[in-house]
């Protein structure tokens, strides 16, 4: 098929959307009615006072939030968009509030331009989505969680101005994440976002423990970091089918994928959430430590296909703003340790052996093999057995 023929196709296709939105028949969602940033405050208000209790879910909503040097090379923070740098950075050019959005020019005839997140939710739940936008033909839209698509908003042109695009959706009965997307249009030229918003009921937030209340005779190998892997670790893990819970950085686990597949292989183990840069959280705002935890989940995801639900906070400092932000990257657990066996140490952080429920900290070494050992010697003493974490943290 030609180029001017899959165009005159995909206009088509745009046509009988805008005309199906426009006659109601896609759902709740049609086109967007420009909308004056007053209106919208006042609005974004009252739903506050009426319902105190509803939060802006996204992740970056703003595009404020700079990148971090261990992020995934030239990304948006919180944003996955499909051409990467080449289409989607953040500018500094008359954004609609702040001091940045974001601007996307589709590269080439097959692009919408399409930026994404992916954006906890309860089950069952309904949740009003929006975005400033300016460009002709720019989509917002979100999956129920099913991977089902819902109606999206949409505007023809914004004739160079900023306009407030609006839907609402609900998510599935098994749902936990819905999947947030902002695009253009084919051969539609260049678009900007800005002041994204996913407006529900907050989270509870995420529990806070440094053990696994349990009287099962078991400990909880946790290892962290990632930048050295070991094969006497990887021995050792495989040879006494060890079931370990890896807390990765995302860059430190897509050096060497395979190696976190191998070292997790015994059932019970996992891969779990450590932050993109392991930062003091407690230096940072509620949106940054967001970024940190989410974008850290959506790399481990991609990278090992199942979603990080316990986050280990780098330096083991977190405050209450991290067991909310966990909790809206879907992190049911900020994890702590009562153990250290790092680097050749054999720390038990109360009195006595280790007991039914101890988290023992590791780190990825040239010492975790020795590491290993030793924390399974003192479990053994204290008549105890290396267990799966995930299993335990219901």
């Amino acid at each position: 098929m030609s180029i001017s023929s899959r165009m005159s196709a995909r206009l088509s296709a745009l046509g009988a959307c805008a005309a199906l939105l426009a006659a109601g028949l896609a759902g709740p969602a049609a086109a967007a009615v420009p909308e004056t940033a007053a209106a919208s405050d006042a609005a974004a208000a009252t739903a506050t006072t009426a319902n105190p209790a509803t939060v802006n879910l996204a992740t970056n909503p703003g595009f404020e939030i700079p990148a971090s040097s261990l992020a995934d090379w030239g990304s948006v923070p919180g944003w996955r968009c499909s051409g990467g740098p080449a289409e989607a950075s953040v500018t500094t050019a008359a954004p609609h509030s702040g001091g940045s959005a974001l601007a996307v020019t589709p590269a080439g005839d097959e692009s919408t331009g399409e930026c994404a997140q992916t954006v906890s939710v309860q089950p069952g739940t309904t949740y009003t989505a929006s975005a400033w936008v300016r460009g002709k033909f720019v989509f917002l839209g979100a999956t129920d969680g099913t991977d089902r698509p819902t109606a999206p908003a949409w505007t023809e042109d914004t004739h160079g101005g900023w306009q407030r695009l609006t839907t609402r959706f609900t998510a599935g009965p098994t749902a936990t994440t819905v999947r947030l997307a902002v695009h253009g249009w084919y051969q539609q030229g260049p678009f900007a976002v800005d002041d994204v918003r996913v407006d529900g009921p907050a989270p509870t937030p995420a529990t806070a423990a440094p053990s696994v209340p349990t009287s099962d005779k078991v400990v909880f190998f946790t290892i962290d970091d990632g930048w050295q892997t070991s094969p006497e670790a990887e021995r050792f893990i495989a040879d006494h089918r060890l079931p370990i819970t890896a807390f990765p950085l995302p860059m430190a686990a897509a050096a060497n994928p395979g190696y976190f597949q191998r070292v997790t292989a015994v059932p019970g183990s996992s891969v779990q959430d450590h932050s993109v840069s392991h930062p003091d959280l407690t230096k940072l705002s509620p949106a940054e430590q967001q970024v940190e935890i989410c974008d850290a989940r959506d790399s481990l995801t991609r990278l090992f296909g199942t979603a990080p639900t316990v986050f280990r906070p780098p330096f083991f400092s977190w405050n209450t703003d991290t067991l909310q932000a966990a909790a809206n990257c879907g992190m049911r657990t900020v994890l702590t340790a009562d153990a250290d066996f790092s680097w050749g140490a054999s720390n038990i952080w109360h009195e006595g052996t280790l007991s039914p429920g101890d988290v023992v900290l590791m780190h990825w070494s040239d010492t975790l093999a020795g590491d290993l050992q030793r924390a399974l010697a003192a479990a053994e003493t204290a008549g105890l057995k290396p267990a799966g974490l995930t299993s335990y943290l219901r």
